[in-house]
């Protein structure tokens, strides 16, 4: 039981991440601006102006965007196939599509900070990565250990 709730409470603790990551504006930052996936904060004489990603290319600031809205989706579903799984699974068998729903938004939000990485900001040299993107990389790691986890793991026969 011990193990079910680490489970579900890391598997929340990993939405959080995501969605953080994914809504909050801190993937680049310097000392005047602060870029999220949505647009860009501006401090011009003590106060922040919000203004569009035109500096960006469409195709890659969309598939960030539209990769990391899907990881959050996912992984949403997956917590919820689970819970599902909980009840309905017999005894004995694996969480095998909860653990594929977790693959796949891992892949996902891989996707969208690899892509942010090297197209998005390859060439700055102002300006360092914020906290949402450390955030969507540690988010990675724990949807790829929650994958892994329920595809091993087995519904307690007793």
């Amino acid at each position: 039981m011990l193990m079910l709730a680490g489970i579900v409470v890391l598997h929340i603790t990993t939405i959080i991440l995501l969605l953080v990551a994914t809504i909050d504006n801190a993937w680049w930052i310097t000392d005047t601006e602060s870029t999220d996936l949505w647009g860009k904060w501006v401090l011009t004489n003590s106060v922040w102006h919000y203004t569009n990603l035109k500096d960006y290319p469409e195709e890659y600031l969309q598939t960030v965007q539209a990769t990391s809205v899907l990881a959050c989706i996912f992984s949403i579903l997956a917590l919820f196939v689970f819970v599902a799984q909980l009840f309905t699974l017999p005894k004995g068998q694996r969480f095998t599509f909860t653990g594929i729903l977790q693959l796949i938004a891992c892949l996902c939000i891989m996707i969208a900070a690899s892509i942010y990485t090297s197209e998005l900001h390859a060439n700055d040299t102002v300006g360092a990565y914020g906290h949402s993107y450390i955030l969507a990389w540690i988010s990675f790691v724990f949807t790829f250990l929650l994958a892994i986890v329920y595809l091993v793991l087995r519904k307690k026969s007793e």
